[in-house]
């Protein structure tokens, strides 16, 4: 008997199932007027060069830039198929890096890759370490860095 599981991503996965290599893109997003209020509300960041635009162009910038946070926030994961994919595996969400490389800014849309760069087996779990890339619409990279997750080991 079959006791395979299926979502509408395909086979569920585990740690075990897994290969060095693997992308999971996330889908493209533009980043409009609500990401900068919805980021403000969450972070109570409101320091001017993310909300004011006089200030911005005062200061050299071509429209409201991002905060880096925010930009992070664009590399979650779960705006992609991944933690779809794994779900049941999936245990947490370990620990994340990010370098933010050049400005992102209101209108900009950023284009998100995680890969798959290292999988560190344990005895019933392994550690996932993916590699996280955000572009531009220029083809710029603008943050890179990466995202560790735990998973469980196929029953």
């Amino acid at each position: 008997m079959d006791t395979s599981v299926f979502s509408k991503y395909g086979e569920l996965k585990y740690f075990d199932d897994l290969e060095v290599g693997e992308q999971f893109p996330i889908p493209s997003r533009t980043v409009i007027e609500a990401n900068f209020a919805a980021f403000q509300t969450v972070s109570c960041d409101n320091h001017p060069i993310h909300y004011d635009i006089e200030y911005c162009k005062a200061h050299g910038h071509r429209d409201l830039l991002a905060h880096g946070l925010q930009v992070a926030s664009f590399a979650a994961a779960g705006a992609g198929r991944f933690p779809h994919i794994v779900d049941e595996a999936l245990i947490g969400f370990l620990e994340q890096s990010s370098r933010f490389l050049k400005g992102v800014y209101l209108g900009d849309t950023l284009y998100t890759m995680l890969t798959i760069t290292e999988l560190k087996p344990q005895n019933t779990t392994g550690v996932v370490t993916m590699e996280v890339t955000i572009h531009n619409q220029n083809g710029e990279l603008v943050m890179d860095g990466w995202h560790k997750y735990l998973l469980r080991k196929r029953p």
